[in-house]
């Protein structure tokens, strides 16, 4: 099942294999929260500071139109890599440095579909809490849902390694495994104003 990516604007399009996703989370670390801030855009988070995202297998992120469009930028020296659409902001992925590691978060503000369809393709939202702790308010967390969505992602990873695939797979890293676009790192200053909760 395909599920088109795009942007706000609609410069960035692609699509989403979703067979190729391996869970699907909430996540309310401080970093991602940080991120939606550093974008600027209402709504990619929820009112607990989650962002909904699905990990899945580089192969299954395709971007057909746009690619001049697609920005890379990283909270810090060790932070993930967070790829956004420049011209409007939409998030696209998040990615380690390491090419080596298939793996992809997209977020599903990046997905032009339904909720229906998205919980027909990955499951409903919420079913995977990430960092509960860091959450603006409590959230509730199923700890069977977050171990069984864990072994997901990591037997996703496992299947793509041995299947001798990995982040070149994607559209962000290229054949010889460096990154598309030069990350640009934020120092501390920037990255302590984007981790205050607005």
């Amino acid at each position: 099942m395909a599920i088109r990516l795009q942007c706000e604007c609609g410069q960035v399009r692609g699509e989403i294999d979703a067979e190729r996703g391996y869970a699907r989370g909430t996540c309310h670390c401080r970093d991602c929260q940080a991120y939606a801030r550093f974008l600027g855009k209402p709504g990619l988070m929820d009112d607990n500071g989650g962002t909904d995202i699905v990990p899945m297998a580089p192969a299954g992120v395709h971007i057909h139109e746009g690619m001049a469009q697609v920005a890379c930028m990283s909270l810090g020296p060790k932070g993930l890599l967070r790829w956004y659409a420049a011209c409007c902001r939409t998030p696209l992925a998040n990615t380690t440095w390491a090419s080596s590691l298939p793996y992809v978060g997209v977020p599903v503000a990046c997905m032009a579909a339904s909720e229906s369809e998205l919980e027909a393709a990955f499951g409903p939202r919420d079913a995977v809490m990430i960092f509960p702790e860091s959450a603006l308010h409590p959230v509730k967390r199923a700890r069977l849902r977050f171990l069984l969505g864990g072994m997901r992602i990591g037997l996703g990873i496992l299947r793509e390694k041995m299947g001798g695939r990995d982040g070149r797979d994607s559209p962000f890293f290229d054949a010889v495994g460096q990154p598309v676009r030069t990350p640009a790192v934020l120092g501390l200053e920037e990255r302590v104003a984007y981790s205050r909760p607005s």
